[in-house]
């Protein structure tokens, strides 16, 4: 699926001078067909799993005077260019509806892919064989490690259109070797399935932003239960107001 700089701007509900500001400081993964910028959703996906908000908010508020204002609109836009950009407490709404699973047994991804899946496939109301499989046809495309010790295994296709959006953090028994870049084991997975693009992507966002966070890092590290990173979520995602 190829997006268009209308598209990406849509789904992140930022400006498209936001957008064009990432492609000129080449901070967005793109092709040109007929000089016209084009966005493939995997490397979207892809690029949302390593991008720092920090940096997409300095990268998208810079280089004002490139593009002449012409109304109170646009300069709102530009003052406040991810405004809305990820929804306010749609992780811990996705959190409360999934859940936290610990202790899973496996000692490949793909173990530990299969054990989560019949699980959580009756929660999705999905056949677990092909929620299996449609993770790891992910995977072999490209690993959804975070670094650090942190993956987010996930599916556009597994979830029918309006479904409640999900995320059910897993502790495996035993830290395992995923395809990441930094080379680390993952002690950690956040298993998402959304609704839709928008969704999917907001959530891809708010996850890639939570595992900055020491606090968060440290508390997964400790393996802490659902009612615990629910609170955290909520007063964190409380907190990221001005860029969500």
């Amino acid at each position: 699926m190829d997006l268009t700089i209308k598209d990406v701007a849509k789904l992140f509900n930022i400006s498209e001078a936001a957008i064009h500001r990432l492609l000129l400081h080449n901070k967005i993964p793109s092709y040109c067909i007929n000089g016209e910028h084009r966005f493939g959703l995997i490397e979207i996906e892809n690029w949302m799993l390593k991008f720092d908000l920090k940096k997409l908010q300095e990268t998208a508020s810079c280089d004002q005077q490139i593009y002449p204002l012409t109304d109170q609109k646009q300069q709102a836009q530009i003052e406040n260019p991810v405004s809305g950009g990820m929804v306010q407490f749609c992780l811990y709404r996705a959190l409360h509806q999934g859940d936290v699973l610990t202790n899973i047994k496996g000692n490949k991804k793909e173990e530990i892919i299969s054990a989560v899946t019949k699980i959580v496939a009756p929660k999705l109301n999905v056949d677990a064989d092909i929620l299996t499989e449609l993770l790891i046809d992910r995977e072999d495309l490209s690993p959804t490690a975070l670094g650090n010790g942190l993956a987010v295994p996930h599916t556009r296709e597994a979830m029918a259109k309006g479904s409640f959006d999900m995320v059910f953090i897993v502790y495996p028994e035993s830290p395992l070797e995923y395809g990441a870049l930094d080379s680390k084991p993952v002690h950690t997975l956040f298993f998402l399935f959304a609704g839709s693009d928008k969704a999917h992507l907001q959530l891809l966002a708010k996850l890639a932003h939570l595992s900055s966070y020491k606090e968060a890092f440290q508390l997964l590290l400790d393996r802490s239960d659902k009612a615990t990173l629910l609170d955290f979520v909520r007063n964190w995602e409380g907190q990221i107001r001005s860029i969500g």
